[in-house]
Parts: structure tokens; C-alpha cells; sequence
């Protein structure tokens, strides 16, 4: 790979497990800052691929903010005031929005849901080995955090492959297979004041807004009614909008990552049968595994801040109003903190992965409930097999921000 070859704008090139990797190496160790045209979809970006500078950046939110948003797409003010989320709020006020559902989310609450998820990850499992041969990402990957989301937000257990299909029509915006409207296409501008520009949006909005009015003064503890009837701290309440986005921020990344990041894992265990074998006999090995598993799966590829003044980096000139690009996934290859990285190592220690951010005021607000999710599945997993081995083609999904799997189709031996 040269680096006038490398395109990370080109979403083609990130249907096979090793073109996207070969090009964030290159740029890691010839151009760790390096400009990315986009052609006739939009203006450029910059590209940052060292781990200790997607930390800077990611943790500068004075220099490099949210508030233009956090994918590669360009939105005018009017846009960015419709669309904004969590996601694309900085200072207080991000501060604020957080704090609404923060305690939901920590460790010590998290674990109430182990009993709950030890169920359903065994009964996700006895009906998928039972194929012997079959979809991983269907049957297990997709099928296991939506049902967690279901539970949190209180929604029926039918509700959940409307939930799949939604996660992936909305982020699935650049994949012919799964988008209602690619999003470069002349059909998207229609659609241009919705999140990820996909038609999808308004049928989650519809549905959360239906929970909401159902929801609206009781004494519920699910998401929803966390939201709508919970006080902000600094008095200004969800507007319509912030609900409509905060609950499809939920919807997608209550699903979308904690899918493929077990989807990759066990494709990972799948390449390193060693590796697998050494956590069957040992499962107190898993906490460990677990950031390694995390590291390796990077699910998403990158997120996008914006210059908010000039500034410079290994001597490249970054101007007021640039796109900048921290590449999760080249920070969790780097080299320079990653003993030979392209191993897959469930006793690596210290592993200082972004997986989540790092010390940032974005730092992945599910991060505890991914954790479990992921420990649980594969000791549940495990010891139920003696074997497991691809029975088909590895499908990914066509895009440079997610990192996903779409088909994994295995065969598996039982214990």
C-alpha cells in the first residue's frame, strides 16, 4: 500500500478485513496527520491515526469540537440545529444531557441486569447451536443487545427485529443492502434534515414519541420515562427535538456496536482457535479478554470533530472550520502502545485501547453495559462448544464509519 493509494473516503474499500487496516498503517507511520479529498462529496478532512493524538484531540473540545458533528457528512446551520444529538452538543450542556441517563448506565446498575442477561444469553444460544450451521450475526450478534435495549426502554420482545431493522437502515446509510436512500445520492437531499439522511429516522421518532405520550407523567424507570419525566439539571427541559434524537441515539447505539463487536470477537476466536481454547479452560481469563476483544473489534472506525481554530499538527496547518477524524480503529493498532497489534491476545495487559474514547467528555456512555454484554456472551458461549469454523463468506457492511459485519456464517461443534 503507497499512500497516494490510500482513499478513506472511499467506502469500497472497506469491504474486505484488510485494505482498511494497510491504509491506516501507511498513514500511521508516513503522514499521522494527513489530508483526505472527498471529491464532489464534500470539502476534505484530516485524518489522525496515532493513538496519542486521537487522545489529544478527542480530549480538546475548545480546539476540536462536536458542535459541526461527528460524521463526515456537512450540515448548514439550520441542519445541525434540527439534527443535533448528544452526540453533537459540547460544554454544559452535553454535561447536562449525559446526566439524564448517566446513572442508568454505571457499573453498579449495569450489573443488576446480570441474572437478566445470563437468561437470555442462554436462550439466545440454545436456539442458534441448535441450527448447528447458521448465521452468527442473525441468530446471536443482533439478536442478543437488542433484546438488552428492549428491556431497558420497556418495549415488547416483538418490537425487537423492527429495532435491528431500523439500527440498520440508519447506519447501514452508505450500503445498498441495507439503506432505504444511499446517502450521497441526488434522493438523499430530500431527506437531508434527518439524522444519517435516512428515511428510517421518522419511524423511530413516531415510535418513541407513542412511548413518550404513554409514558408522560408516570413513575416508569425504563429510558423513556427516564427522559421525558426526570428534571434537567440545569432547568432547560428536552425539547420534542432533543427527545426525537436523544431516543434515536439510544435505538442505534443501544444495538449497532455491542452487535459488531461480538460478531467481530468471534470471528476473531474463529482465526486464533488457540486463543479460544485458552479462555474455555480458563474463564477468569475473560475480564482481561474483554478489552482485548474491544480493541480488536474497534466497531466504529472514526468520529469527526471540527477546527475551531487554526492549529497545528507534525507540522501540517489545520485551519479554523477543517473536518478532523480520529481513526478509533488505526489508535487501537498503533504500534507505539500495542505490542505486535495485529495479534489477537486474550492475556494482553495494559491494554489502552479508545475503543470508548479516553478521557473524553464523549466517552462512551454504555461502556459498562457493552463490557457485560460481551463477557457474559462468550462465557455463556464457550463452554457449549467444542468447535467452531466458517461455513460461508464474511459479508461487511460498506461503510467507513462502522465498522460491521453483516453475514457470518459458521458451523459450529457442540461440547
Amino acid at each position: 500500500m503507497r499512500l497516494e493509494d490510500v482513499n478513506l473516503a472511499d467506502n469500497d474499500k472497506f469491504l474486505d478485513g484488510e485494505t482498511p487496516w494497510r491504509m491506516l498503517d501507511v498513514l500511521r507511520a508516513e503522514a499521522p496527520v494527513h489530508w483526505q479529498d472527498e471529491g464532489e462529496h464534500g470539502s476534505g478532512f484530516w485524518s489522525v491515526t496515532r493513538h496519542s493524538d486521537i487522545v489529544a484531540v478527542d480530549r480538546d473540545a475548545q480546539t476540536f469540537t462536536s458542535s459541526r458533528f461527528t460524521n463526515l457528512e456537512e450540515v448548514d446551520d439550520r441542519q445541525a440545529t434540527i439534527r443535533r444529538s448528544l452526540l453533537e452538543t459540547d460544554g454544559p450542556r452535553h454535561s447536562v444531557l449525559r446526566r439524564i441517563l448517566q446513572r442508568e448506565f454505571t457499573p453498579r446498575a449495569v450489573a443488576g441486569y446480570e441474572v437478566f442477561l445470563r437468561g437470555l444469553t442462554a436462550r439466545t444460544l440454545d436456539a442458534a447451536l441448535a441450527k448447528g450451521t447458521f448465521d452468527f450475526v442473525k441468530e446471536v450478534s443482533a439478536d442478543f443487545p437488542i433484546n438488552v435495549l428492549a428491556k431497558m426502554l420497556d418495549v415488547p420482545a416483538d418490537d425487537t427485529q423492527q429495532l435491528i431493522d431500523w439500527g440498520n437502515r440508519i447506519i447501514g446509510n452508505t450500503d445498498p443492502d441495507y439503506a432505504d436512500v444511499l446517502l450521497h445520492s441526488e434522493e438523499s437531499e430530500k431527506y437531508r434534515d434527518l439524522p444519517f439522511r435516512s428515511p428510517a429516522s421518522l419511524e423511530v421518532f413516531e415510535y418513541g414519541r407513542e412511548l413518550a405520550r404513554k409514558r408522560l407523567g408516570g413513575n416508569g424507570t425504563d429510558l423513556v420515562s427516564r427522559l421525558i419525566n426526570q428534571p434537567t439539571a440545569d432547568g432547560v427541559p428536552l425539547s420534542p427535538t432533543d427527545f426525537d434524537n436523544y431516543f434515536l441515539l439510544l435505538v442505534v447505539a443501544g444495538n449497532e456496536t455491542t452487535r459488531h463487536a461480538i460478531s467481530h470477537t468471534m470471528l476473531g476466536l474463529i482465526d486464533n482457535p488457540d486463543q479460544a481454547e485458552r479462555l474455555r479452560q480458563d474463564l477468569s481469563l475473560m475480564p482481561g479478554a474483554v478489552e482485548e476483544f474491544l480493541r480488536w473489534a474497534s466497531p466504529v472506525y472514526h468520529f469527526r470533530r471540527t477546527a475551531t481554530r487554526d492549529v497545528e499538527m507534525h507540522g501540517q496547518k489545520i485551519a479554523e472550520g477543517d473536518k478532523v477524524v480520529m481513526w478509533f480503529a488505526s489508535g487501537n493498532r498503533d504500534e507505539r502502545v500495542f505490542d505486535d497489534p495485529y495479534r489477537f491476545d486474550v492475556t494482553r495487559a495494559d491494554n489502552d485501547h479508545v475503543t470508548f474514547g479516553k478521557g473524553s467528555p464523549h466517552f462512551c456512555l454504555g461502556n459498562a453495559l457493552a463490557r457485560l454484554e460481551i463477557k457474559i456472551m462468550f462465557e455463556e458461549l464457550l463452554p457449549r462448544i467444542s468447535g467452531i469454523e466458517l461455513a460461508g463468506d464474511v459479508r461487511r457492511v460498506r461503510s467507513n464509519f462502522v465498522n460491521g459485519i453483516k453475514e457470518l456464517p459458521v458451523t459450529v461443534t457442540p461440547a
